[in-house]
């Protein structure tokens, strides 16, 4: 039977472009439709996922703790194809359940971002499975969800913006309390890896798509597009350098010394995305439509 409260979140998520407020707000969140074990027929579920720095997606069957697994879960051990919808994309993924030694492994990682996952493994005598989900490249690449190039533009770009102010917010407050990046945690360690597996990502795509296809039809968009493959390098270089800051000891790390390099890539990034939007959305804008998502 449909459930209202998950009702509702799904059509906020479609709505906002993976955003949603309430109990949900600021949670990573992404809607997994699976085929009933029993019924066969399709399931969409709102399900809290844990980036895990390569292509894969976790997500963990907690139910809340409650005494059996969610249905969504039994759904997948049956069917273990999925698709998923992750706010910008969707795309057909392939369930791949954790065997006990990674699984522990992974979700130790998991309560040291955030312990409310220890809360439910204490509230119940199961264990919690860990699933990874695994895109399937050979069904294409993943669909956007965007009614144009230029609202996807927008909405990825919002997206990164988003991902660099928990960044910023988390060390600037670490450096105004004196604490160390150590006491940052694993969740600021997700946000890094989340923004930077996202814009190579971005960059790669629009490098092998959008930029060619640009070029091919307006050749005077040259010097823009090589300038633009210039501040992809350049955020790269950035990114690099703050990936390997919070690589070295956290407890040698001064939270001020590293805030001064997200001040940077703040400053360089937003450039990038402000400069990219104004040369590109023009062109990439059907004749008399909104080029979509606001900031």
């Amino acid at each position: 039977m449909p459930n209202p409260f998950n009702e509702q979140v799904i059509e906020e998520f479609r709505a906002n472009n993976g955003r949603v407020g309430g109990y949900f707000e600021g949670a990573r969140l992404l809607l997994l439709t699976t085929t009933g074990a029993r019924t066969g027929t399709p399931h969409t579920t709102p399900v809290a996922f844990y980036p895990d720095g390569g292509e894969r997606v976790l997500v963990i069957a907690s139910a809340g703790g409650a005494p059996q697994h969610p249905d969504w879960f039994h759904n997948l051990v049956a069917n273990p194809r999925s698709t998923v919808e992750d706010g910008l994309f969707t795309y057909e993924a392939q369930a791949v359940v954790l065997e006990r030694a990674e699984r522990d492994a992974v979700f130790a990682r998991v309560i040291e971002a955030d312990p409310g996952w220890a809360e439910y493994q204490a509230k119940t005598d199961r264990v919690i499975p860990v699933v990874a989900l695994h895109p399937i490249p050979k069904d294409g690449p993943p669909k956007i969800n965007a009614g144009s190039m230029a609202e996807h533009l927008l909405v990825a770009h919002n997206a990164f913006r988003h991902e660099l102010a928990l960044i910023r917010t988390e060390f600037t407050a670490a450096d105004a309390s004196g604490t160390t990046v150590a006491s940052l945690g694993a969740q600021l360690r997700v946000n890094c890896l989340t923004l930077c597996q996202g814009l190579h990502n971005h960059h790669t795509g629009e490098e092998l798509g959008i930029f060619p296809l640009l070029a091919d039809r307006h050749p005077a968009l040259a010097p823009a597009l090589d300038r633009l493959r210039q501040e992809h390098e350049r955020i790269a270089e950035l990114l690099e350098e703050l990936r390997r800051v919070l690589a070295q000891d956290p407890q040698d790390t001064d939270p001020g010394r590293v805030l001064s390099q997200v001040e940077r890539l703040t400053s360089e990034l937003e450039a990038h995305l402000t400069y990219e939007e104004e040369q590109l959305i023009p062109l990439l804008t059907p004749q008399g439509a909104s080029p979509g998502a606001p900031r």
